[in-house]
């Protein structure tokens, strides 16, 4: 397993328990390193996707109503919305990253740790996400 994926599986589990427990990123990221170990390198990237994602929820949070019309974000599931938003924010601020390659990434996160419709549901976000910034890029 590539150390991104590796790092956005851990920080999964890190938004989803900030999102849960309402405690904040930096005391969650330091109860996840408590208890796991993970590379260096997975581990730095994982730190960035949760500060970063957190950092910019509300501007995220917009970004994800504006792609879901028959969805509110507060009826949205979990898991769900932590992969959303950790996807919207790696398309949003790191460039250096294929957003075909983040939005796979997001995908498969869902089939593995949501529901059956999870994968889809996220799909069908994320490429309105994606065809929005794309049409912004070219104007």
């Amino acid at each position: 397993m590539g150390h991104r994926r590796k790092a956005r599986e851990i920080a999964l589990q890190v938004l989803y328990q900030v999102d849960t427990t309402g405690i904040d990123a930096p005391q969650a990221l330091e109860l996840f390193w408590l208890n796991f170990e993970a590379p260096a390198n997975a581990r730095d990237f994982a730190t960035l996707l949760v500060t970063g994602t957190l950092a910019h929820v509300d501007e995220i949070d917009n970004a994800i109503r504006h792609c879901s019309d028959n969805w509110s974000i507060e009826r949205m599931a979990r898991v769900d919305k932590s992969i959303l938003r950790m996807a919207i924010y790696e398309m949003l601020y790191l460039h250096e990253i294929p957003p075909k390659a983040t939005l796979n990434e997001a995908i498969d996160l869902g089939k593995r740790y949501g529901s059956e419709n999870s994968g889809s549901f996220i799909n069908g976000i994320l490429d309105a996400f994606y065809s929005r910034i794309k049409m912004t890029d070219e104007d």
